[in-house]
């Protein structure tokens, strides 16, 4: 059954954010034990075991890297104080928003030729869950949502660093330090960044009374607010579809489905909210007193987030390195859809890093995985991190400059060796491959040169040629089948999807496609890719089913979002071929905010001006922000506020309906893996 939905904003913010994912529909996936036997003719719609290419492929991955190194287990288990004993986090009404012990299955067990075995290692890592000191008077809470939530001893009370996705998992989490180190209040709260995993839990450490006096003070970086609200929103429909493939939201748990998504397990779904920061850090070398604690800043915006910092605690020889420092390859792109992010200015982030408090820190942690201890293994993690990124964004550029284009770059570059067979750069979550291609497209755009690419057909009139030129769907077929019995996947799905498009009724083909994409998922290194080949083979044997969705528009959300940013995602749902011959001109007043808007139609195009009115204009709208708010939240029509008085209207309604008639909606079931 589909969850109740805000059309207008489904706001996934930078990290692509997801329900957990549901319980699989009855008769979804086979029984145990009665699952098809890869490699024959009559393959079926059934989950399949891995194919002899994949066990030979998992087993190239377990020779190649050093699985004898347990340092990051050691380091995960240090400092364990206390953990939800079972697990399972509820909301007021009872319903599970977090289950950790859904990846049970992963500890201590050897992993399976269905999964990569480097990405098996990482889920025992993030399956780790609990209370842990970092240092005296620094302590973490991991494992109960897709990020950690920091928070260090103050003069009075705790400073809370991100506190997590959903009110309930953020309190969770408090009441655990409270019982087990200390019960005092919440003194501050630090948002490294904005991604909601950082910020959507305030409401589970701060009441309301205390955001709204201001006696809690709120740390972000410059443009936090306005990220935070927008970035996802003028494509929050499709980003939102695409995360739920990229977090494995329709995959059930287990060794042939969901094993997380590499920068941590999956994101809680509970009750999301924001806050209005009280204090902005907007330059490197800002210092603040934070319940006092001396605390250092690093401005690090378009690294991992639009808007980020890190910062340093002199008193703890602390630094917390947001999300710039991980235990994985992080996004140059985000397979959900994002801006390009920009690997030379992360790369130096992390130097400001090493060149400011390096030397003197005694620990480094940071909003996903575990810390580091020592000027060691501080510096060790810091100077590969800022190598990794450095290099793929720098090599990039030089095979691009030597004329070749971002597929063959992808295809062709590697790590050296240092980089490559350290744990904390492999691709759990981004991937060489794909961050390549972000750094080609930063710099170069979607066109790579070839005038074939330029104007290349649609994929289902390109499938109906291809078919055509091949000798047809059946020709086709009996050639992939031998090429996916010789371990060929790439192969079958780059050929098979031609198929797929040209025959979208063809069963046999999207069973062969779900086939190639099943293998290709049970071989990735990647969390993401993983659980986009899965969700995609899923997709081809079931079909769309409307499954559960996140839906992070919170009242908090809509309460901080600027009017502009209201209109602009208006101009996103005009129908612009409709509205071709239209001509329309309304004034908005909002009194209590003193705004005032002329928003007009011409050209298929919307265009408004802030702080005018026109004389000309057809129909004038007079309304409070809070009525704005209700009707983007769905909970009231302008239909219903011009009946209740909420809004005054005045001049002609007809041109006012004729504006909201053209408005089109997003249906959030489109297809991916078919037309």
């Amino acid at each position: 059954m589909r969850c109740d939905r805000v059309n207008l904003f489904v706001l996934f913010l930078a990290l692509g954010v997801a329900c957990a994912p549901p319980e699989p529909p009855a008769g979804a996936d086979p029984e145990p034990g009665k699952m098809a036997p890869a490699g024959t003719e009559d393959r079926g719609a059934e989950v399949k075991d891995a194919m002899a290419a994949t066990s030979s492929a998992q087993a190239a991955v377990k020779a190649s890297l050093p699985f004898d190194d347990t340092r990051d287990f050691e380091a995960a288990d240090k400092g364990f104080i206390a953990r939800i004993e079972d697990g399972i986090i509820k909301n007021e009404a009872g319903d599970v928003v977090w289950d950790i012990g859904k990846l049970d299955f992963v500890a201590d067990a050897e992993a399976p030729d269905t999964v990569n075995p480097s990405l098996w290692r990482q889920a025992q890592l993030l399956q780790k869950h609990g209370l842990y000191e970092v240092v005296e008077g620094v302590y973490q809470v991991r494992g109960y949502d897709l990020s950690n939530m920091s928070l260090v001893r103050g003069d009075k009370g705790w400073v809370v660093i991100d506190p997590l996705v959903s009110a309930e998992t953020a309190k969770a989490g408090l009441d655990l330090v409270r019982e087990h180190v200390e019960d005092v209040p919440v003194t501050a709260v630090i948002f490294t960044h904005s991604h909601i995993d950082h910020y959507g839990g305030v409401h589970g450490v701060v009441t309301d009374e205390q955001l709204q006096s201001g006696s809690v003070p709120i740390y972000a970086p410059e443009g936090f607010l306005a990220e935070a609200v927008s970035e996802n929103v003028m494509a929050g429909n499709v980003m939102s579809r695409r995360a739920a493939y990229m977090y494995g939201n329709l995959l059930p748990w287990g060794p042939q489905g969901q094993v997380g998504a590499g920068l941590g397990v999956t994101t809680s779904t509970g009750a999301t909210g924001i806050a209005t920061p009280t204090h902005i850090i907007d330059a490197t070398g800002q210092t603040h007193t934070i319940d006092g604690l001396q605390t250092e800043f690093i401005f690090a915006p378009d690294s991992e987030a639009p808007a980020e910092m890190m910062f340093y605690f002199p008193k703890y020889k602390a630094i917390c390195a947001a999300e710039d420092v991980n235990h994985t390859l992080h996004n140059l792109y985000t397979l959900r859809g994002a801006k390009f992010r920009n690997g030379k200015l992360w790369s130096q982030y992390i130097q400001d890093v090493l060149d400011m408090w390096a030397d003197d820190a005694v620990t480094m942690f940071g909003s996903h995985h575990w810390p580091s201890w020592g000027t060691e293994d501080i510096e060790d993690l810091l100077v590969s991190q800022r190598d990794l990124f450095r290099f793929i964004h720098d090599q990039t550029l030089r095979l691009a400059n030597k004329g070749y284009t971002p597929l063959e770059i992808a295809e062709e570059l590697e790590l050296p060796e240092g980089l490559a067979t350290t744990w904390a750069n492999r691709d759990y979550y981004g991937t060489v491959y794909h961050n390549v291609r972000a750094q080609y497209g930063l710099y170069l755009g979607w066109f790579d040169g070839v005038p074939a690419h330029l104007h290349p057909l649609t994929p289902t009139a390109a499938g109906e040629n291809y078919v055509r030129y091949m000798g047809g769907a059946d020709a086709i077929m009996k050639k992939a089948r031998a090429d996916f019995d010789d371990g060929e996947f790439r192969w079958v799905a780059e050929v098979m999807n031609q198929v797929v498009f040209a025959e979208p009724g063809n069963q046999a083909a999207k069973n062969l496609l779900a086939d190639a994409y099943e293998q290709l998922g049970y071989q990735a290194e990647s969390g993401p890719w993983r659980n986009f080949y899965l969700s995609g083979a899923k997709e081809l044997r079931e079909g769309i089913k409307e499954l559960p969705t996140p839906n992070t528009a919170s009242a908090d959300v809509v309460r901080n979002m600027d009017v502009p940013t209201f209109l602009d995602y208006l101009g996103v749902r005009l129908d612009g071929p409709k509205a071709g011959s239209a001509d329309i001109t309304v004034n908005l007043s909002f009194p209590d905010i003193g705004e005032t808007y002329v928003l007009g139609v011409e050209n298929g195009a919307l265009h408004y001006s802030k702080d005018r009115t026109s004389p000309d204009a057809q129909a004038s709208l007079t309304m409070s922000r809070d009525v704005l708010n209700d009707i983007i939240l769905g909970t009231a029509t302008l239909q219903d506020k011009v009946g209740d008085g909420g809004v005054t209207l005045e001049g002609d309604k007809a041109k006012v309906e004729e504006f909201l008639g053209l408005l089109d909606s997003f249906e959030f079931w489109f297809p991916i893996v078919t037309p």
